[in-house]
């Protein structure tokens, strides 16, 4: 190296030599600060990957705790009917009003998961036997103590004003008070939400479908959970918007929480902006304006024609199927449920008989399921929900088979179906 300097002196003096040094200086820096980067480059994707990891053990460890929570009540869990008590009796809006139901015995309750439902044997007054029915669970699994019901009275249909209102809502809604014992199942059905996982959902309902929503995005909040939640929620009016205090507070305190509510007849009082979001009804072509994209999972509750027009808008718009989830209540909804799966078998006939009741009957498509066969025909089968969820319809199968029309919340077991969401595979023999 001295030589090297000598040289340069010789050569250019030491000017030149300086220059010289500061080049080489220069070149020492910027290596040194491409060792720098390299060093922060690495550190930050070491962070990354640190916080990646985090949230995966975290996801683990809410998953075991979930896990070992379910092992540990499951021994609370009860068969047949319980009795509870009716502790409060809350009016959400017109026509709707909220149950808060604890144990009659006083004994823990199991935990239950958000989106699933309980099932209520009613003595309603004159009647000659007990009717069944199911309603969704419309708070989250964390309120422990106590479960809650919202139920909608339901009024005859706007083409037919002299109908019955539903028995069992309107009972619910003008008969049972505080204090009050009914007779309940344990929580089922399959329409819930995996808190384990931080998938992006949307919830999407109408009317009264809200109220598995409202479990889904309670249990979301309490858990503490960041995961993007979109609520869409369509209404008439203010006069019908259930739990609207809470949803507000919720999508203002919690910022992975957007609320859209749609009125279809607003009032002159319901003011855009306060009360609603949007004019008109929730649909497809909504979600495509508002969502950033279309990779989300979607929970859908509502009347059928409601929920047929958001899963088919959904499949235009290139949603996979099984990225849509939706609860199906009602004859209304298994009817759409029944034109779709059947809509290419026109012409079909099946011979159905009911060997109890001595009689044989001509199935076509267009007859629905095998309860509306029967109750066309005058042969009885025993029914509450007629969605699938509460097993009342169990017939048994001789011979033939059947198909189902939509996922269902009830077990049948083998040789065996629920006749309000079945149909005739082939030739069938029921034990009815």
């Amino acid at each position: 190296m001295q030589f090297i300097l000598e040289t340069l002196r010789a050569m250019g003096g030491a000017d030149f030599g300086f220059k010289v040094g500061l080049g080489l200086a220069g070149i020492l820096g910027m290596q040194a600060l491409l060792m720098l980067g390299g060093t922060v480059r690495q550190l930050y994707f070491d962070g990354r990957q640190r916080r990646a990891d985090r949230q995966r053990l975290s996801l683990l460890i809410q998953a075991a705790a979930l896990q070992c929570q379910e092992a540990g009540q499951a021994r609370f869990v009860w068969n047949g009917y319980r009795k509870f008590t009716v502790q409060r009796k809350v009016r959400e809006c017109d026509d709707v009003h909220s149950f808060y139901l604890a144990a009659h015995d006083g004994k823990p309750l199991p935990p239950f998961k958000p989106g699933q439902y309980l099932t209520f044997q009613l003595n309603l007054p004159g009647a000659a036997k007990p009717i069944i029915r199911c309603y969704s669970l419309s708070e989250g699994p964390h309120e422990a103590g106590q479960y809650r019901v919202t139920i909608k009275r339901g009024l005859p249909p706007v083409d037919q004003p002299t109908a019955p209102a539903g028995l069992a809502s309107s009972f619910f809604c003008d008969t049972v008070k505080e204090g009050d014992i009914l007779d309940v199942k344990a929580p089922s059905g399959h329409f819930t939400l995996n808190l384990a996982q931080e998938t992006p959902v949307v919830l999407i309902s109408g009317g009264v479908g809200i109220t598995p929503m409202l479990s889904m995005v309670n249990a979301i909040v309490a858990s503490g959970s960041r995961r993007e939640v979109w609520f869409f929620f369509g209404a008439r009016n203010r006069s019908e918007h259930i739990q609207k205090e809470h949803l507000e507070q919720l999508a203002t305190r919690h910022d992975n929480v957007r609320l859209c509510v749609c009125y279809s007849r607003p009032q002159p009082n319901d003011v855009p902006g306060r009360d609603y979001h949007q004019t008109g009804r929730v649909s497809a072509e909504l979600l495509q304006q508002l969502l950033p994209s279309k990779n989300y999972e979607y929970y859908i509750c509502g009347p059928g024609p409601f929920m047929k027009s958001i899963t088919d808008g959904l499949r235009e718009w290139g949603v996979p199927d099984k990225n849509v989830f939706f609860e199906a209540f009602g004859p209304a909804t298994i009817k759409k449920a029944a034109a779709a799966v059947t809509a290419d078998a026109t012409g079909v006939t099946l011979e159905v008989s009911f060997s109890r009741s001595g009689k044989s009957c001509r199935w076509t498509p267009e007859q629905g399921t095998l309860l509306e066969l029967a109750e066309a025909n005058g042969i009885t089968i025993e029914a509450g929900c007629r969605a699938g969820n509460c097993g009342t319809c169990v017939v048994a199968i001789k011979s033939g088979d059947v198909e189902y029309l939509a996922g269902h919340g009830a077990t049948a077991e083998d040789r065996s179906c629920l006749a309000c969401i079945c149909q005739p595979k082939s030739t069938l023999v029921l034990d009815a």
